[in-house]
């Protein structure tokens, strides 16, 4: 199953000293609040990865309630109902059905990582920086505390409206992806089924159920 990828494209204009784990932590717990209180989300995104010399970029839309989203890039499109997870590969008319957890629901939606992660992360305040669209971000960090195949997570949380603009994740393999977010909207209301794959609309792909 092809994997959804993500891109750094931010720019840091200057570095403050290093905070304390308190105010870290206090950012994150704001931006968890403000996604909380901002009820449906639907932002623009901008994707790159790259393993080795393999660089592959895209743009994409990502529709976020709660714990469910909905991505749709070029021939991809996924759904995630909090339990479940749909991915339609266009090319080969398929769909994959799985249940991500830890790393690999970070990997597709890393969104989460803003929700929870305490469960797995340390973090640290890196200083304020100058992203691409002019706004000023506070440039956080979050490193494993246990075991994992993420050696490093970057993040930028806007200080307007304390929701992320930028996620970069490091890989020990050497890898990263990313994704920058923009063209936000929040207080969007979704119908039930928004973020299940909607079978009828797809009669003909072929069902591979990976769970």
């Amino acid at each position: 199953m092809k994997a959804i990828h993500y891109i750094y494209i931010a720019i840091l204009l200057h570095a403050a000293p290093l905070m304390s784990q308190t105010s870290a932590d206090a950012i994150l717990e704001k931006s968890a609040k403000a996604y909380q209180d901002a009820k449906g989300i639907s932002a623009s995104f901008s994707i790159r990865t790259q393993a080795g010399s393999t660089v592959e970029s895209a743009e994409g839309i990502i529709n976020m309630q709660g714990e469910k989203f909905a991505l749709s890039t070029p021939g991809i499109l996924t759904w995630y109902d909090g339990r479940t997870q749909w991915v339609y590969l266009q090319d080969a008319n398929e769909v994959n059905i799985s249940s991500p957890e830890g790393d690999d629901l970070r990997m597709t939606n890393p969104i989460v990582l803003i929700r929870d992660y305490r469960k797995g992360f340390r973090s640290a305040y890196k200083g304020e920086a100058t992203g691409t669209s002019g706004r000023m971000v506070h440039h956080l960090e979050l490193t494993p505390s246990g075991k994992s195949d993420i050696s490093a997570i970057e993040l930028h949380i806007d200080k307007a409206n304390s929701l992320p603009s930028y996620i970069r994740i490091n890989m020990k393999n050497g890898t990263y992806s990313a994704i920058r977010i923009s063209n936000l909207k929040t207080g969007l209301s979704r119908a039930e089924g928004f973020f299940s794959f909607p079978k009828a609309d797809y009669p003909d792909a072929e069902i591979i159920d990976l769970r």
